[in-house]
């Protein structure tokens, strides 16, 4: 009741930094760090029309490299600093965002991943924050299963629960979560225009790659879940019938260490480069004969979809939501996962064949274009925020809505029902 009436109180008095006839929108994350989650929100935040969505945000951590490309030089972010989602502190944090969440009259707070949805969805409920949704992009793997608990319980408090892939919703679904409250907006990647002549082999001569070598690569988060072990496999089963084929590890994390220890013990030492992680994907990815993407789970990679938008042929395993990109044979090959031997396989008939990786990159960039543009995700992102907003009406002015305008919901991919 005392929320209530405080919301009531608050609700009378807008942001005065913010124009009255603009959907205030935060969204929340746990931190700016590289990540598939962090990439697509930065996307979305350069992209998102700014003349209809005040866009702030908020985080657990105000860190990482993509937080200059995700926030305006002139944009404060909100900092909620916990140990953990269980103590004091947190208790009082999450006062702090209920109040704030209340002061600034948010219509709508999107939340990303366990630790935000887990911080901030029971706040924004409290606060009465007009539509609240989290997010779920992955299958689970990372957490515990007491976090996957958790994560079902706020979930069914937030309006909306989005997801990156159909497998990802249809696992949620068979997790029990409600069906009605489940939306998938695909991931969005650029589509770069092909390589300026003058960036081409600057990457090959600063690892000291041989010009003409034949180039197959991991790029991923090393971590246990991306399987790149089983790409190590593949390519100590590749390095003697390929004397020329140079291959590549691009990306860093916890299971470096063994996996550099693996990859000598395997004999790949001179054939066989660890870059750590970089910043010019596009450029690496230009001088790729294969990229491959070995990961045990996923939700949707975003670097299959920038392979694929730079016309690389992928070879990935049959996993989450990775067919949803990948028509095999078509636009890359699939392979089981924890199979060194069909991986391997997959590889050599790309080495083998330039001519169909060429029609695979090809085809691969068509359906880039066709349906995991950043237009496209945020054109449904936006549709989906005014059709929430929508259904929620009587707890928004309808002077707001008109303002926001008929164009973003025209995208909504199907109708939703909210709970009241």
């Amino acid at each position: 009741m005392m929320a209530s009436v405080a919301r009531d109180d608050l609700a009378r008095r807008d942001d005065p930094t913010s124009p009255p006839d603009l959907v205030r929108l935060l969204t929340f994350v746990t931190s700016f760090f590289v990540g598939g989650t962090e990439r697509q929100v930065a996307n979305l935040s350069r992209a998102i029309d700014l003349t209809r969505f005040d866009l702030r945000f908020a985080c657990l951590v105000r860190r990482g490299e993509f937080l200059a490309r995700t926030v305006r030089p002139d944009s404060a972010v909100d900092e909620y600093r916990v140990r953990n989602l269980y103590g004091i502190r947190s208790i009082e944090e999450r006062w702090r965002l209920f109040r704030s969440l209340q002061a600034k009259d948010v219509h709508i707070i999107h939340t990303y991943n366990f630790y935000a949805n887990a911080f901030a969805i029971p706040a924004a409920r409290l606060a009465g924050t007009p539509v609240v949704i989290a997010s779920i992009r992955d299958q689970g793997d990372h957490i515990t299963r007491n976090q996957n608990r958790v994560q079902k319980v706020v979930c069914e408090m937030a309006h909306c629960v989005v997801t990156n892939a159909e497998a990802v919703r249809r696992q949620l679904v068979a997790e029990g979560y409600s069906p009605w409250k489940l939306q998938v907006i695909h991931n969005g990647v650029a589509i770069p225009d092909n390589p300026q002549p003058e960036t081409r082999g600057r990457v090959r001569q600063e690892l000291g790659l041989p010009p003409g070598a034949p180039l197959v690569a991991a790029i991923c988060r090393l971590a246990p879940c991306k399987g790149v072990q089983f790409f190590l496999a593949a390519a100590a089963n590749l390095a003697s019938r390929w004397p020329d084929v140079r291959f590549l590890i691009v990306g860093d994390g916890p299971s470096r260490g063994e996996l550099e220890r693996t990859a000598a013990r395997l004999g790949l030492t001179g054939r066989l480069l660890f870059t750590g992680s970089r910043s010019d994907i596009p450029e690496v990815l230009a001088e790729l004969r294969v990229c491959v993407l070995p990961s045990l789970f996923e939700g949707l990679p975003n670097i299959l979809l920038e392979s694929m938008a730079m016309r690389i042929p992928v070879v990935a395993t049959r996993v989450g939501g990775t067919p949803e990109a990948v028509e095999d044979g078509v636009t890359g090959i699939l392979v089981p996962p924890r199979d060194p031997g069909s991986l391997a396989r997959a590889v050599e008939h790309l080495l083998e064949d330039p001519e169909a990786g060429r029609r695979m990159g090809e085809a691969g960039r068509e359906r880039v274009i066709a349906r995991f543009s950043i237009e496209r995700m945020v054109r449904a992102t936006e549709s989906l925020y005014i059709q929430l907003l929508q259904q929620r009406r009587g707890r928004v002015s309808a002077p707001l809505l008109r303002a926001a305008g008929p164009r973003a919901v025209s995208g909504a991919s199907r109708p939703m029902e909210l709970d009241r």
